[in-house]
């Protein structure tokens, strides 16, 4: 798929940016490298490549899972303005 220097100038006027020539020749050129590249990547025969989620086969060192702070439930509840039943009461902001 090939742009057009039209198409480059509606898409700058529908994002807002304003473009000159040069600069519109320019990005045209760019664009167009990018769209061959996709052509080219499309082109590749996968079949029997099996998907992968990342480029590297690395596992994840994980941590313990273990408790580390204290329960401070009824610490931060002490000062709260308002508790009900282990609850934090806040105000009604929608009817």
């Amino acid at each position: 798929m090939a742009l057009t220097l039209d198409d480059v100038k509606r898409v700058a006027h529908l994002a807002r940016i304003a473009i000159d020539e040069a600069e519109a020749q320019a990005v045209l050129s760019q664009l167009n490298d990018v769209f061959k590249l996709v052509a080219r990547m499309q082109a590749v025969d996968t079949r029997g490549v099996e998907p992968m989620s990342h480029a590297l086969d690395l596992v994840q060192r994980l941590r313990e899972d273990a408790v580390t702070e204290s329960d401070q439930h009824s610490l931060f509840q002490s000062v709260a303005p308002h508790v009900e039943g282990d609850l934090y009461l806040v105000p009604k902001v929608i009817e």
